[in-house]
């Protein structure tokens, strides 16, 4: 049973604390958006699939408390929730795209209790709202298993045992509901017999790779290996590694991934050394109205995760930090993009762009 990451109680959403791993599994219970909000902020809860069920969560639990009886007003409150809980990260598009699919949800459900008292038709809004975001959970084991098939097809092309696969950040279980994008082909190939072995950066500054990548794998019984950010070229050089596979917080049009700090590195050598690059993305995470990578806006933190991570000082005081959360790698580095609805290759702009009838697993 893999942990789960987010789980409506029948009060509250119930977060996997992703700040205290590995070596404490403890739970948030979120009732409010300002809770959510800081559980987004502060990486309680990662991972932009994850991210973006724990918005539209967040969103319903904005308004459930809303006892305006004018329908107006309810719309108006939902905006302002929708609003607040967008400033939470800027980089990973499913944040949006939840926040938008519940204000479509809302406006249908609107239409649909126009005969209705204003109050009877807010209570049915509530309903129909939270009966979304628990669609949500559903659709995200679904999409992340599609993606873990499509995915399995390709590393089965891999004549060795163990398949050696290096990863960067987390894109597991624990960066979605529960399966995982960049990790659901390997969950899915151990089921069927296959056998795996994990290089996971340690993705300074936060540690994403050897705090949760490697303590979710752990935890599944897939054997893992921890190393520096700056070992991936020299394991990659010793021929350690068939392929790699990364997460995705936004693809743009052309191809264009955006992911975690460090992603890019490990194209740039993955591609020197001839070993495919693979980028794991539930369609959520596809935004085609971004047409290069250059348009997606790149979150930057705070400086003192860099010179005080985890409460030690590691740079003199006075020092200018740049922190950048996430890169752009660009799509000439990509050797295929795994969606649930299939393999999307080059050129992107067309693969990705058609959707179902582009997308082969050939």
């Amino acid at each position: 049973m893999m942990l789960q990451t987010i789980t409506w109680t029948g009060q509250a959403v119930r977060l996997l604390d992703q700040t205290r791993l590995p070596m404490e599994t403890a739970y948030l219970e979120i009732i409010n958006e300002r809770q959510m909000s800081d559980a987004i902020k502060r990486l309680a809860v990662r991972g932009a699939p994850a991210i973006g069920v724990a918005a539209a969560f967040g969103l319903y639990l904005g308004v459930r408390e809303h006892r305006g009886s004018e329908l107006l007003g309810f719309y108006a409150r939902l905006n302002q929730v929708a609003d607040y809980l967008a400033e939470s990260r800027p980089t990973a598009v499913n944040l949006f795209w939840a926040l938008d699919r519940i204000r479509r949800v809302a406006r249908s459900a609107g239409r649909d209790t126009c005969n209705a008292s204003p109050h009877d038709a807010i209570d049915l809004i509530k309903h129909r709202l939270l009966a979304e975001c628990l669609s949500m959970v559903e659709e995200d084991n679904r999409v992340c298993r599609a993606i873990g098939e499509h995915g399995v097809q390709l590393l089965a092309a891999i004549r060795n045992s163990p398949i050696e696969i290096l990863t960067h950040c987390n894109a597991g279980g624990l960066a979605t509901v529960q399966y995982g994008t960049a990790l659901a082909p390997i969950y899915l190939g151990a089921e069927q017999g296959m056998k795996f072995h994990v290089w996971s950066d340690e993705t300074r500054p936060l540690l994403q790779g050897s705090r949760i990548t490697a303590f979710e794998l752990r935890e599944n019984s897939i054997p893992v290996t921890v190393i520096c950010d700056s070992m991936a070229a020299s394991v990659m050089a010793q021929r350690k590694v068939h392929a790699v596979i990364v997460g995705t917080d936004r693809v743009a049009a052309n191809g264009d991934v955006a992911n975690k700090i460090g992603t890019l590195s490990v194209a740039i050598v993955a591609r020197h050394f001839g070993i495919p690059f693979y980028v794991a993305a539930p369609s959520s995470s596809i935004d085609l109205s971004m047409a290069t990578g250059e348009e997606i806006p790149i979150e930057q933190r705070s400086g003192e995760e860099i010179s005080r991570g985890f409460g030690r000082q590691t740079a003199p005081d006075g020092v200018d930090i740049y922190n950048p959360a996430f890169d752009v790698t660009p799509a000439e580095l990509v050797s295929a993009i795994i969606t649930e609805k299939g393999v999307c290759r080059p050129p992107y702009a067309q693969s990705l762009g058609r959707g179902d009838s582009r997308a082969t697993t050939r």
